[in-house]
């Protein structure tokens, strides 16, 4: 059995690499590396469109005819399923885990909110054109914003207590705790490829959806990011999952794009070759005046 499962599609080899939810950042990454982690059967579908969705919601999973929005929930249906990354783990190590992903959503998350949605160059030149480019007019120019706006409410709710009232105060502290949160995923890591034992985990998809992002995006205001890339073992824990469970889907991604760009341009082409036609056309219609011939001299 697979299950049809529809996400939006991304860039960077990452589906939907950008951060898109103001609630939850990992929301596609998440569960899609821990479906690749537990080998759980989802026949993945890239899409563009939300409304193409069955619940006009990105991801969805889909089962019996019943829909699975929202990441936590797709975990415990794959879970129930028998498809666990999570079986070897002791108690001790699940303490860990619950720890950890307490760390990244208090240290981690806002910063990458704040680097994605609130910081005026990465938005403009980054964030918003790809998020518009995915959403259906007229909504793209409403959506972005409005996902903008939530990402300073939040982040404000969070931090925004004495003697931090505002964005820019709270900036400076919220880039400090998140540069400590990677130093300490960093010093847990070590020198393995996951974070607990020889095999991922719940705890490896959880970061990965919060690393990749920032490791992958071409940010043009990158000051979090060059940190992440002095953390190389924080790189190779991204770069090993990307080559050994998403490398088909990298292609298949790219592999779209090509399609993608090559059908803007073959529209691209149609419209001068109308536009062409059309002028000859008013031109062979416009009224002609027999030629005159030279004056004589």
């Amino acid at each position: 059995v697979h299950w049809p499962c529809k996400v939006l599609q991304g860039r960077c080899g990452v589906a939907s690499c950008i951060p898109g939810c103001c609630c939850r950042l990992e929301k596609p990454r998440k569960y899609n590396a821990y479906a690749k982690f537990s080998r759980a059967p989802l026949d993945v579908h890239f899409i563009n469109n939300p409304w193409k969705s069955p619940t006009g919601d990105i991801p969805v999973l889909i089962s019996d005819n019943m829909n699975f929005v929202q990441p936590d929930n797709i975990l415990n249906f794959l879970r129930k399923q028998k498809y666990n990354a999570d079986y070897e783990l002791t108690a001790t190590q699940g303490a860990d885990t619950l720890a950890f992903i307490a760390l990244i959503e208090e240290k981690l998350r806002p910063a990458l909110l704040h680097a994605f949605w609130v910081d005026i160059e990465n938005y403009c030149n980054l964030t918003r054109p790809w998020f518009a480019s995915r959403i259906p007019f007229p909504l793209n120019f409403y959506i972005p914003g409005q996902m903008s706006r939530c990402a300073i409410n939040q982040i404000v709710l969070s931090r925004g207590e004495p003697p931090f009232f505002n964005i820019k105060e709270v900036e400076t502290q919220i880039y400090r705790d998140a540069k400590e949160c990677l130093n300490l995923l960093s010093y847990r890591l070590g020198t393995s490829n996951f974070f607990f034992g020889k095999t991922p985990t719940s705890f490896d998809a959880f970061a990965f959806g919060f690393l990749a992002p920032l490791y992958k995006a071409e940010l043009p205001n990158a000051h979090l990011q060059k940190h992440l890339h002095q953390l190389r073992n924080l790189c190779h824990f991204c770069d090993h999952i990307l080559t050994q469970y998403f490398a088909q889907s990298s292609a298949v991604t790219s592999e779209e794009m090509v399609d993608e760009n090559l059908q803007k341009l073959t529209q691209l082409v149609n419209k001068e070759c109308n536009l062409i036609e059309k002028m000859d056309d008013n031109l062979r219609s416009s009224p002609q005046h027999k030629p005159q011939g030279a004056p004589p001299l």
